[in-house]
């Protein structure tokens, strides 16, 4: 967070934050509340930005921005810190950080979706997650419900929209079956088979990809955040700092165009099941692709992760809920104690039984 995403009461010049619960900013000290301002000329719209230009630094300045930032020794996390900040914790991995003086120059965010849980929600949810899992240390649970506050990250993310033609060359395979006798134990009988027949085909799909979501943060392990989805984009409010007061927002570490590499990975995916519905019969081969993309543009947005970094017995667990939805995802902590006795219940319950079975015979 840096000095835009300040904003002094105008009561009692404390700093507002954002409250998820009445999506208005509140002061802690005098409890004065204030809308947050409203879009501005755009009118709710958020820009889409043209890749090439991006790819060709022909992007005017006013979509760039520097920031100050500092970058975890441990997970590499890039979060920004306000000027006052000189020291303190790494929020994805609860390592111990001094601010840096330096800066990172981005894109800037052109959209965010709102957090819409407060922290004790996010922590609820977080608890009845880990209540869930089977073999759960119990002191870690423990350790989370009395534990420090949770952190409200916005995670950077790229969104892509680009329209795509693809000819393909393929086969249609139509299922038929025919009748054979063979002999089974000495009888002779009469069997289905399955066979296919395939017939060449070509052709030609479009698709308009709208908001391919990508992950530009290497700070969490992407199948946590992967699993947050799904995200209500429709959601999404222009970018205003306002959002930001009370808030982190990490510094995307995925380039524009590495992420757009994986966008283009999901749109080959979605191209290939729409070839394949296109060919249609039972069966498909597609034996050539020849896709063009066209319009590509971009947003960097930001969406809203409650994260959470415990250290038990010199491990560090960490678990992230969606800002929106409530969804937790996290690292699997286990209990060998607990482990240990399900094993040997178990083999006592196989020995009783084995035991009953053998005395009935």
């Amino acid at each position: 967070m840096n000095n835009d995403h300040r904003f002094p009461c105008e009561q009692c010049g404390a700093d507002y934050r954002f409250d998820p619960a009445r999506g208005e900013l509140h002061c802690d000290h005098c409890g004065h509340v204030k809308p947050v301002e409203d879009a501005g000329p755009w009118g709710g719209s958020i820009r889409e930005l043209d890749f090439r230009a991006a790819l060709d630094n022909l992007l005017p300045l006013q979509e760039m921005e520097d920031l100050r930032v500092t970058q975890c020794s441990n997970c590499g996390a890039e979060v920004e810190f306000d000027h006052d900040t000189h020291a303190s914790e790494c929020p994805f991995c609860a390592t111990p950080v001094v601010a840096d003086t330096g800066t990172h120059r981005q894109i800037k965010p052109r959209g965010l979706l709102p957090f819409a849980l407060d922290e004790a929600t996010a922590r609820q949810a977080m608890t009845d997650w880990l209540g869930g899992l089977w073999f759960a240390p119990g002191g870690l649970q423990d350790y989370a419900r009395k534990g420090r506050k949770m952190q409200g990250i916005y995670v950077p993310f790229w969104t892509f929209d680009a329209q795509s033609t693809t000819a393909y060359r393929g086969e249609r395979g139509t299922v038929y079956h025919e009748r054979r006798q063979v002999v089974r134990n000495g009888k002779t009988q009469t069997i289905s088979v399955a066979k296919v027949r395939w017939r060449s085909v070509a052709g030609r799909v479009s698709r308009f990809f709208d908001d391919v979501l990508v992950l530009a943060s290497r700070s969490l392990p992407k199948k946590y955040t992967d699993a947050l989805q799904p995200w209500d984009l429709t959601r999404m409010e222009p970018y205003r700092p306002e959002f930001l007061a009370g808030f982190r927002a990490e510094v995307y570490q995925v380039d524009l165009d590495e992420g757009y590499r994986e966008a283009r990975a999901v749109m080959d995916r979605q191209i290939e099941r729409d070839v394949k519905f296109d060919i249609g019969g039972d069966r498909q081969r597609i034996r050539a692709l020849d896709t063009q993309v066209s319009a590509v543009t971009f947003k960097h947005v930001l969406l809203p992760v409650w994260l959470a970094a415990y250290k038990y017995k010199g491990e560090t667990f960490r678990f992230v809920v969606n800002g929106t939805t409530g969804r937790v995802q996290g690292e699997r902590p286990w209990s060998a104690w607990k482990i240990t006795l399900a094993v040997i219940a178990g083999l006592i319950v196989a020995g009783a039984v084995g035991y009953v079975f053998a005395i009935s015979q």
